[in-house]
């Protein structure tokens, strides 16, 4: 079930990112950023999961994988800032064309290294 469920999130995550794309596009750019950390946030339970660590009951799961990040892939290991990126963003906030492709680049971003961390060998497609 975890590999099923793994997989689902990996999925999901690469369909928002192209969903994150329209809405830029559409120049709503507080719900891009908001939608951008809900990407990072089910990537990140995946990568929770693989590690076969219970998920906690929290949004960002970023401070978790650091406290446990002996138990993830070295790419994790080496990119656990980037992975941090964007705790201060607040949705309510009014965000700028340039908020949302940085939103955007680092969803992708996210969703890249931990495919690269469960998938070594390429198995997963990069978001369109």
């Amino acid at each position: 079930m975890r590999k099923s469920l793994i997989e689902d999130y990996l999925k999901r995550g690469q369909i928002r990112i192209k969903m994150l794309k329209f809405l830029k596009k559409e120049k709503d750019y507080p719900d891009v950023v908001r939608e951008a950390q809900e990407v990072v946030e089910i990537l990140l339970k995946a990568l929770i999961l693989w590690a076969g660590l219970e998920v906690p009951k929290l949004h960002d799961v970023s401070k978790y994988i650091e406290k446990h990040l002996d138990l993830f892939p070295e790419i994790i290991q080496q990119n656990i800032k980037k992975i941090r990126g964007a705790e201060d963003w607040i949705p309510l906030e009014e965000y700028s064309e340039e908020d949302a492709q940085r939103a955007i680049k680092w969803a992708t971003e996210i969703y890249e290294l931990v495919s690269k961390a469960l998938y070594p060998e390429g198995k997963q497609a990069t978001p369109a």
